[in-house]
């Protein structure tokens, strides 16, 4: 049993990471945009990484997003939504997953494919948000824990 002295305090953040998908995607689809979210959003800011993980042997491991992310799914309206209020402020990251994503098989055709489309008229699958937590919360109304 871990006793209080060796338990550090649970940090309070002052953000929150969401991501959230549409509601009509299957398995693998979710976990590949939510990995492709993620980073982005772990390039966001430089303080959102901690240190390495090390084990009682000494073996290391990559570090990994400080705070907690939710997963919420919404409609493709809720997306849409969402993605253009954090794009309209400027104390919130934002990462875009579009359905072409699926499709391409690097960076610069994922880049590409994007491009190639109006904001208004992107096939939006999957956002990731980072920013003051009530913002981010009104920013999201509506979108349901991902189940």
């Amino acid at each position: 049993m871990v006793s209080d002295i060796d338990t550090p305090a649970v940090p309070r953040f002052d953000t929150k990471v969401v991501v959230v998908l549409r509601d009509d995607l299957a398995a693998w689809q979710e976990l590949n945009v939510t990995a492709f979210l993620m980073s982005g959003i772990a390039t966001s800011a430089p303080d959102l990484v901690g240190e390495p993980y090390v084990d009682a042997d000494g073996a290391t491991s990559l570090p990994m997003l400080r705070q907690p992310v939710l997963i919420l799914t919404a409609d493709a309206a809720l997306l849409r939504s969402a993605r253009a209020k954090a794009a309209a402020r400027d104390d919130v990251a934002l990462a875009v997953y579009t359905r072409e994503l699926f499709s391409t098989s690097h960076d610069a055709a994922n880049r590409a494919a994007v491009a190639a489309v109006a904001t208004a008229d992107l096939d939006l699958v999957g956002i990731a948000l980072r920013g003051p937590k009530n913002v981010v919360d009104r920013i999201v109304k509506g979108a349901v824990l991902h189940a």
